[in-house]
């Protein structure tokens, strides 16, 4: 457990999210066309705001960063620039999931090292096995 904005929040980012605080931020995998039919986007949209039709950014208590067009490489843009708009949001506390490793199909140990630079932000949370896999 940590202590951020005054508040406890977990270690590592939850395996099921269901409810988030008015701060807190749910991190998914998605694709560009912002189709949020399955997994971990199907939760976004339904619970915390993700919009039809829209793949990156932020979106309610969402924050849709896109996995399913092509490579690791191609993934990479975007958590650099989420990782750049968590550091200037320091308001907002964010649930990083186990993006791309859904339907997607890539492995923890493939994306883990896209979300090196969050290492360092107390308002970033990553799942378990992105850590250990860093």
């Amino acid at each position: 457990m940590k202590i951020y904005n005054g508040i406890v929040r977990p270690a590592f980012t939850p395996e099921r999210i269901s409810e988030l605080k008015a701060d807190e931020v749910f991190v998914f995998g998605s694709n560009l066309e912002g189709m949020h039919g399955g997994g971990a986007a199907w939760v976004a949209f339904r619970k915390f705001g993700a919009v039809m039709g829209c793949g990156v950014g932020l979106r309610g208590q969402s924050y849709a960063i896109p996995t399913m067009q092509g490579g690791v490489e191609t993934i990479k843009p975007y958590v650099d620039e989420f990782v750049s708009f968590a550091s200037e949001h320091p308001e907002l506390f964010f649930f990083v999931t186990r993006i791309g490793c859904g339907i997607a199909g890539f492995r923890d140990k493939d994306i883990a090292p896209l979300f090196a630079g969050a290492i360092g932000l107390d308002n970033v949370c990553l799942p378990e096995s992105f850590v250990k896999a860093l």
